[in-house]
């Protein structure tokens, strides 16, 4: 990918966090202690067992080694303002989701770097050559997720009417980029689109629908909410495909790489509308 378009994408990604962090605010960050049941669940489904699960998806199902690496970049990143407006419509618990996608997208700061380079040596076996970079990586994680988001958090403290007003045109405009973004990969890698498609369809499918189903039924064996179960289940199963995609092109200098990440990042809609479609009619 040349410059033009590497700035352009992390740009993109700087706006859709941003975006988010006009909808966060203190508060959010203190329902892991008001909350902790449902947090820790939501936490443990996310960082752990999705992980574990991309991981047996990408050893048994995928067919090459950058469709496994893209999977298991995929499986660590958080949730995303994409699961937060699935959240919205399905009629789940909004603030769990938020507060879920806020504190997963610091953790996952220092955790993304360790399982993509795992992923490296183990699919690719290219580890030791970037094996020094961890921090460098953590460093350039912490750039395009915290900052902007800190930045957003403080213009809604500080200018609550302005980031209200611009909290629904921002998530119209990051799933506009998410768009283009998934267009201008397919693209760049349309003598490959159909292959890699029938590589990475079913993979991602099982990834998103298996821990969705996961995220639900756990929440309902602990007896959560049912509003809880569906945010739990969305922020379990809908990741941020657009900062999955951010780490393999900008980050790894991989396109091929961004292909599960982009084939997930359509189906997430289709699975997220079905979603809204069996929860959002809910009257109670």
């Amino acid at each position: 990918m040349d410059n033009l378009s590497t700035i352009i994408l992390g740009g993109a990604l700087f706006v859709i966090m941003l975006g988010m962090g006009l909808s966060l605010r203190t508060e959010d960050f203190k329902r892991i202690v008001l909350y902790p049941k449902a947090i820790f669940l939501g936490l443990f489904n996310q960082l752990l067992l999705l992980p574990l699960i991309g991981l047996l998806i990408a050893v048994t199902i995928t067919s090459t080694p950058e469709i496994a690496v893209g999977i298991m970049i995929l499986a660590a990143c958080p949730g995303g303002p994409t699961s937060n407006l699935i959240s919205f419509m399905a009629k789940g618990d909004l603030a769990l989701s938020v507060s879920l996608t806020a504190i997963s997208s610091l953790i996952t700061i220092i955790t993304i770097p360790f399982i993509v380079l795992f992923s490296l040596e183990y699919f690719l076996g290219t580890s030791q050559e970037i094996e020094l970079n961890i921090f460098a990586m953590i460093a350039q994680i912490f750039v395009i997720v915290v900052i902007p988001i800190g930045i957003g958090m403080m213009i809604r403290r500080f200018k609550t009417s302005f980031a209200e007003r611009m909290g629904r045109p921002v998530r119209i405009a990051s799933g506009i980029v998410l768009a283009l973004i998934i267009v201008g990969l397919v693209v760049k890698e349309r003598a490959n689109v159909t292959d890699y498609l029938n590589q990475a369809g079913a993979a991602t499918l099982l990834l998103n629908v298996i821990t969705m189903a996961i995220g639900y039924y756990s929440a309902k064996l602990l007896r959560l909410r049912k509003e809880a179960a569906i945010s739990i289940a969305i922020e379990s199963g809908i990741q941020n495909g657009t900062l999955a995609i951010t780490i393999a092109v900008v980050l790894l200098q991989n396109s091929a790489l961004a292909i599960a990440p982009a084939v997930y990042s359509i189906l997430m809609f289709i699975t997220g509308g079905v979603m809204i479609f069996f929860f959002g009619k809910r009257t109670t």
